[in-house]
């Protein structure tokens, strides 16, 4: 479980990393909408990715004890895509909607590359 926790705690430190870098680019460059986008689709991507987290480990503990669990949350990490994708839409002055898509797959791009870095560790 202490490995579980330091894979839970390296993932939320690079999306903060990812998000710090977004608002960066959105005051800096003069693609505004693009890291706006970016930016909107990593922070509910963050929330996706802390609420899988829990998930999870609420699954694990749940199994452990030999009970049941009621699901995982995929119904709601679809329901903030969704959200992202209609804040973009009604505000496209504001937010490119591919860049809110991609940033919607941050999160699982950084479960990537963190496992990736860290299998030899595992």
């Amino acid at each position: 479980m202490q490995g579980y926790q330091q894979m839970m705690t390296r993932q939320r430190k690079w999306m903060f990393y990812l998000l710090a870098i977004f608002v960066l680019g959105w005051g800096i460059t003069p693609w505004q909408p693009i890291f706006l986008g970016l930016l909107l689709g990593s922070a509910l991507s963050f929330y996706n990715l802390w609420l899988m987290q829990r998930k999870i480990r609420k699954l694990g503990e749940a199994s452990a004890d030999n009970r049941s669990v009621r699901g995982i949350g995929t119904f709601t990490r679809l329901a903030s895509g969704a959200l992202a994708v209609v804040i973009a839409l009604q505000f496209e002055e504001y937010f490119h909607l591919i860049s809110v898509v991609l940033g919607l797959m941050a999160a699982y791009i950084v479960i990537l590359i963190d496992y990736l870095f860290n299998k030899s560790t595992v």
